[in-house]
């Protein structure tokens, strides 16, 4: 089948002012092309790509965010013989592909832009008749087993039975940058996604707390890849910096039951630092309210304390089956769950009420004026 025409829907975009709608769609497009080899037509809320490799299409537009869903489709002259002829073709080769038979009822749908001498109804009674001769199949349009649509363009009709959802949100790289705190865990690469289909750019910051864990950083490499595939037209970079010896003074100098705490609190600061250098906005992490020790209501009010950039957490209202269905749709859970070994400086019972004049106490008992520098310092990227 002839599928090198694919026609690309938004919709978001679709409600932005005249001026913002043509900057989002112009980042929309360039984030396409940025990941496929393209021609394009953008045209009343649709784009219209020519493409040599069909399967790769699919996978980038499944994968970019803006693109509410997409059609490989025939398009065809807007004229009743024309149509006919090509409608006669394409029903065939589905016929032959074996994707409709006589024993499937069908359906068309028809949509029109522009003005025609005939309305929506009645060409697709024309067109639902063209189908019938070819397959003899009965019309159902409640609960049909297939349906063909035809979208009228002014001059050009466009035939397709398919529409592939694709992610949806807002073109990414409209929105700004973001660093994020990226663990090993499930909840952190959720919130990666869903900022980044808020339109935000992504800078991932992962702390590796060897001795405490095993140090290795094969998993979130395979976690940061998995990510990047939904970066089309935006530079995602991972960076990491060694946060063992930090979490030895924490344990050595601080209540034993503060360590989860004083460690998170010390994360945020270090990201917002790598904030300042990668001209980002602002910070994200993974917290979701009280499903850890360090996310109950007063544990956040102190750790974020010490923030002076918004620090944004989507999964703040989400509870675990929620974020863990989410982290399978985008493919990011499979590796979350790979094993490894937990974080060895967990205290057995964690502090879960933190009041923050005692928050603040340890951490200046802690120098953080002189350990944050040697920490920002020690920043370093990998490569995914």
């Amino acid at each position: 089948m002839n599928n090198e025409l694919i026609i690309v829907r938004y919709g978001e975009i679709g409600i932005k002012s005249p001026v913002v709608r043509k900057r989002f769609e112009k980042r929309l497009l360039g984030n396409i092309k940025s990941a496929l080899d393209c021609q394009s037509t953008l045209e009343q809320g649709r784009i219209f790509l020519q493409v040599e490799d069909v399967k790769e299409a699919h996978n980038v537009l499944a994968k970019t965010f803006g693109v509410v869903s997409f059609s490989p489709a025939w398009v065809t002259d807007t004229d009743c013989e024309v149509i006919k002829e090509e409608l006669t073709r394409y029903t065939r080769k589905l016929v032959e592909d074996g994707q409709f038979s006589g024993e499937d009822s069908f359906a068309i749908r028809c949509r029109r832009v522009g003005q025609h001498s005939f309305t929506s109804q009645e060409m697709a009674a024309f067109a639902g008749s063209v189908v019938y001769q070819v397959t003899h199949s009965r019309v159902d349009l409640t609960n049909p087993d297939f349906e063909i649509f035809l979208e009228v363009r002014g001059d050009k009709t466009y035939l397709f039975h398919q529409k592939i959802s694709g992610p949806g949100g807002l073109p990414i790289g409209t929105q700004g940058r973001l660093v994020a705190l990226l663990s090993t865990g499930i909840d952190s690469p959720v919130a990666c996604y869903l900022m980044m289909k808020r339109g935000c750019s992504i800078t991932a910051l992962h702390f590796n707390n060897y001795p405490y864990t095993s140090g290795e950083e094969e998993k979130i490499k395979k976690i940061a890849r998995k990510i990047k595939e939904y970066s089309h037209g935006s530079r995602f970079d991972l960076y990491t910096v060694d946060y063992g010896e930090f979490l030895t003074r924490c344990i050595e100098e601080a209540p034993p039951r503060m360590t989860c705490v004083l460690c998170k609190g010390g994360m945020y600061q270090v990201a917002e630092k790598l904030a300042q250098n990668e001209g980002a906005l602002a910070t994200l992490d993974g917290s979701s309210m009280g499903q850890v020790a360090s996310q109950t209501l007063p544990n956040l009010v102190a750790t974020r304390h010490f923030t002076t950039i918004p620090l944004l957490s989507p999964l703040m209202g989400l509870d675990k089956v929620e974020i863990e269905d989410l982290a399978k749709k985008i493919g990011t859970y499979p590796l979350s769950i790979l094993p490894e070994e937990g974080c060895s400086a967990a205290p057995r019972h964690p502090e879960t009420h933190a009041e923050l004049d005692k928050v603040i106490e340890a951490l200046d008992d802690l120098d953080m004026d002189l350990v944050l520098p040697q920490l920002v310092a020690g920043i370093r990227k990998i490569r995914i």
